[in-house]
């Protein structure tokens, strides 16, 4: 199973074929991952543990355990753990393409840093 440690947290991929993968990802309290977009995938997050503040184009919103949020394809979007406990979700990929090198990353305060995969 791949594995990896970032500054906001963690994700381990939990099943994946050609046209889906399921991740875990755990985001550290006060934490936040990139301002992204995909060409070639859209995201299911299912909250499990925590409170999520999701941007999705111009909207953000707060989802609650056992709540859950839907990504298009292109739409701009970041997920962060504004809580004090950290926040679990589910993310569902799907897409004729789901390499992680269709991450378009336009706001990522973490691109100075550097950390290797774990995995």
């Amino acid at each position: 199973m791949e594995r990896g440690e970032r500054l906001w947290g963690t994700y381990a991929v939990l099943d994946e074929n050609n046209n889906y993968k399921i991740k875990r990802i755990e985001v550290l309290p006060g934490q936040r991952l990139s301002l992204q977009k995909h060409h070639h995938r859209s995201e299911h997050w299912i909250v499990v543990s925590g409170t999520a503040l999701v941007t999705c184009g111009e909207n953000q919103q707060t989802v609650n355990v056992n709540e859950s949020t839907f990504i298009s394809i292109g739409q701009n979007h970041r997920l962060e753990n504004p809580g004090k406990i950290p926040l679990v979700i589910i993310e569902v990929q799907s897409g004729e393409y789901l390499g992680e090198d269709d991450i378009v990353r336009i706001d990522d305060e973490y691109s100075s840093f550097e950390m290797p995969n774990v995995g």
